[in-house]
């Protein structure tokens, strides 16, 4: 079974072809600047990228560049549409309405539209994703998978707020958590790789990318996510500021004479390291700057992983144990300072690093404590588009 595997954001496209028995990534790219000028890179599996500019006025343009691609007679992956038996999309926020993933069916779609205003970058951008594969694709029946979904097990004592209960009974303001898709797959992975049970375990996922969060997973379900309403709660991140005291928002608007917009460009777009450092959000970056002794970029830094430290030491008191702890996605899987900084403070649950490992292990599964450690820490690269692919299959 092929699965195309298709996430949009507002201006751009990623997509894969999957195929499903094999899980052999059949080809693969990205759809850029969509409603400004465009440009297509796709690249066939053991094949160099492609890239292609051509006008993008809509998604709908692009998803069209995209399986014109997927059947061309030269690089193709397929030889006809008829090939792709199923399309999994990623949805951003399903409020409370989707615990779980679903056939997408009109019935939906509105509800799916109704959780717009919880997600107003990233909802509109799937939707509009989903009719445009509709248009296209007829008769392929295609999937939702929510990033909001694996965190829908939390209980109230972890996802409501200290406000007035009438905020959450009209405006369902709560914890939503999200990366859901990465922390259900990575969390399985690691009981996996380690060979324990998943139906009983107790595993802290830690994904850190510019979009940081870490869940805590106890016997299979989430309990407790530091993302929160929208990603901006939690992890000092690339760009964002993560958790601050609300007043904070006040007292900048008073002073810089901004109104609620731009408070909240300052704490999404220029916050986070790279408002910590001015550097960059990347780590390579602040990484080099603090080699190059740029005091700022190493104070970003510290301030990341202790964070990090932080909500993991939380979370074992969440669970009263942790039997793992599994580093996922760009940050978590390459950067291997991080990892030995962030634990650098969790020796009381008697960790004790392996450095040989953790400073060759990237983007590998890999082992980084000791044997002797009392918890397990693990590298294990996350594949949010392959855990849709599974999503798909398991309901079509």
């Amino acid at each position: 079974m092929n699965v195309l595997v298709i996430n949009c954001g507002s201006s751009s496209l990623k997509y894969q072809l999957i195929d499903s028995e094999s899980e052999e990534v059949l080809a693969k790219g990205l759809c850029e600047r969509i409603g400004i000028d465009g440009r297509l890179t796709y690249q066939k599996a053991g094949l160099d990228k492609e890239i292609t500019d051509a006008a993008m006025p809509t998604h709908k343009e692009a998803i069209q560049m995209v399986l014109d691609a997927l059947v061309n007679e030269k690089t193709g992956a397929i030889k006809s549409l008829s090939e792709i038996n199923a399309v999994g999309h990623r949805v951003v926020h399903g409020g409370e309405k989707f615990a779980s993933s679903v056939v997408i069916t009109e019935d939906v779609i509105k509800t799916v539209e109704e959780c717009n205003d919880l997600a107003p970058l990233h909802n509109p951008a799937n939707i509009i994703g989903i009719r445009a594969c509709q248009a296209l694709m007829p008769n392929v029946p295609m999937v939702g998978v929510f990033d909001t979904a694996f965190h829908q097990t939390m209980p109230a004592k972890a996802y409501l707020y200290g406000l007035p209960y009438e905020y959450y009974d009209k405006y369902k303001v709560r914890r939503y958590g999200f990366h859901g898709t990465s922390h259900d797959f990575v969390s399985k992975a690691t009981a996996e790789y380690l060979g324990i049970d998943y139906n009983n375990s107790k595993i802290i996922v830690a994904h850190l990318g510019n979009g940081a969060s870490i869940s805590a997973v106890l016997n299979g379900k989430c309990v407790d996510t530091s993302m929160g309403l929208t990603p901006l709660e939690g992890l000092v991140m690339g760009t964002r500021c993560g958790d601050i005291d609300p007043s904070i928002m006040e007292f900048i608007a008073k002073k810089e004479n901004l109104d609620i917009d731009g408070v909240m460009e300052v704490l999404n777009k220029k916050s986070g390291v790279f408002g910590m450092s001015g550097v960059s959000s990347d780590f390579r970056d602040l990484t080099a700057a603090r080699e190059d002794g740029n005091e700022k970029a190493a104070m970003a830094i510290d301030v990341f992983c202790y964070r990090v430290a932080k909500y993991i030491g939380s979370y074992v008191a969440a669970m009263n144990g942790v039997d793992a702890i599994a580093f996922t996605a760009g940050i978590g899987e390459n950067t291997q300072h991080i990892r030995e900084n962030v634990l650098s403070y969790l020796g009381y649950l008697g960790i004790n690093l392996d450095k040989e490992v953790n400073d060759s292990a990237r983007g590998v599964e890999a082992t980084i404590s000791t044997p002797d450690s009392k918890v397990k820490v693990v590298v294990i690269p996350t594949n949010e588009e392959l855990a849709i692919c599974r999503e798909t299959v398991r309901l079509v």
